[in-house]
């Protein structure tokens, strides 16, 4: 048996050993083993901004993008490499956020959006993260506001708008609360003012114009009092000038123009208005001084050009006006610099390329032009480096 002495020794050594124990528990020191910090999460490297000049168009027949380098000299289109992209099922509309850092799709088959990052040296095309993202039923225009914050899809089969906030580290899209948000009868082509403040959409079905005011916050829509505005018969396109005065619709009869209150975003018809166009008139763009307008006519196989009035918004055909483009032209995008114009060629499959006289708006050929595309252009945007003021 052990001594009374050693019995003491072995207690002591107890309350000891029980004391250290509890000391390596919570708020201790002796016996603490250190604890890492979990990793951080990875932050995005930011997509850099393009520095050259880039033109895209969605093949809705094989169902992908062509990506062309913009020569800034001639307008020639020359390929990407690795030029098509592939997207989503019959891509119809294409937009460029106003960086040049990503590019979306919509993908009238599938009911998605594509977005793409665009490598800032080459114009290729990378899918973002989570690509293709959900829209509504037959999407087809897309737009994106020039905050580079909010994209809108307008869901032809669904008779609404999807809007969504795009992250600007990833260009990933995530749907805005409310969306989507209700249209008119088969919604095409969308267009947001050059302030950011209001959105139109061209609705096919019942003749009218959509029009909303933009949640600069949330990039929520709520539709502008009296809206939808009535349009010409069968309205797809849809523009508005560089200064926000002006909304152009065209419809596949004539051109309906209208001026926009600044303040509440209602659109009074313009003196004079309709238009007349060409056969069948799809696609409208205005260029980026705000003096010419174009039309591309998908009947008649041309582009009418016009002069806007800059006090009333009035249309007057340039001289010369239409010309010649290739078989059933779809779409038409005016170069940010204001020297070139493109028209998608839906039934040649090529895109035609022209030079914008800075005096008239007359068209000329681009030597080369038409420029080979896939099957079943559709949608046609451009991209260019921001001007030196």
């Amino acid at each position: 048996m052990l001594g009374t002495h050693c019995r003491k020794i072995l207690l002591v050594m107890a309350v000891f050993a029980v004391a250290t124990a509890s000391c390596s528990g919570p708020g201790g020191n002796a016996g603490v083993v250190p604890q890492r910090s979990p990793s951080p999460t990875p932050t995005p490297t930011p997509t850099p901004t393009p520095t050259g000049t880039f033109a895209y168009v969605t093949n809705q027949v094989s169902n992908n993008v062509s990506a062309y380098t913009i020569n800034a000299a001639t307008g020639a289109l020359t390929p990407v490499a690795g030029s098509p992209f592939a997207t989503g099922s019959s891509p119809r509309g294409v937009q460029v956020d106003p960086t040049g850092k990503f590019a979306y799709v919509a993908n009238n088959g599938d009911g998605t959006v594509s977005a793409y990052a665009i490598n800032a040296a080459t114009g290729a095309l990378t899918p973002v993260a989570g690509s293709p993202f959900a829209a509504g039923s037959n999407p087809e225009g897309v737009a994106v506001d020039p905050t580079g914050k909010f994209a809108y899809v307008g869901n032809g089969m669904s008779n609404n708008v999807s809007a969504y906030a795009i992250n600007a580290t990833t260009g990933a899209l995530a749907p805005v609360a409310g969306s989507p948000f209700a249209a008119g009868t088969e919604p095409y082509e969308v267009a947001v003012d050059p302030t950011g403040k209001f959105a139109y959409v061209a609705n096919l079905s019942d003749d009218t114009v959509s029009a909303y005011t933009i949640n600069a916050a949330t990039g929520g829509l709520t539709p502008v009092a009296g809206s939808p505005f009535a349009a010409g018969a069968g309205p797809y396109g849809v523009a508005v000038d560089p200064t926000g005065k002006f909304a152009y619709v065209s419809g596949i009869v004539n051109v309906s123009a209208y001026t926009i209150n600044a303040t509440t975003g209602v659109l009074t018809p313009v003196a004079g208005s309709p238009f007349a166009a060409g056969t069948e008139p799809e696609g409208v763009a205005v260029d980026p001084t705000g003096k010419f307008a174009y039309v591309a006519n998908n009947g008649s196989a041309n582009v009418s050009a016009y002069t806007i009035n800059a006090t009333t918004g009035a249309l007057t055909p340039v001289a010369g006006s239409p010309f010649a483009a290739g078989s059933s032209p779809t779409r038409v995008v005016v170069d940010l610099t204001g020297k070139f114009a493109y028209v998608a060629n839906s039934g040649s499959d090529n895109v035609s390329a022209y030079t914008i006289n800075a005096a008239t708006g007359a068209l000329t050929p681009v030597a080369g032009s038409p420029f080979a595309a896939g099957t079943g252009p559709f949608g046609v945007t451009v991209w260019s480096p921001p001007r030196a003021l």
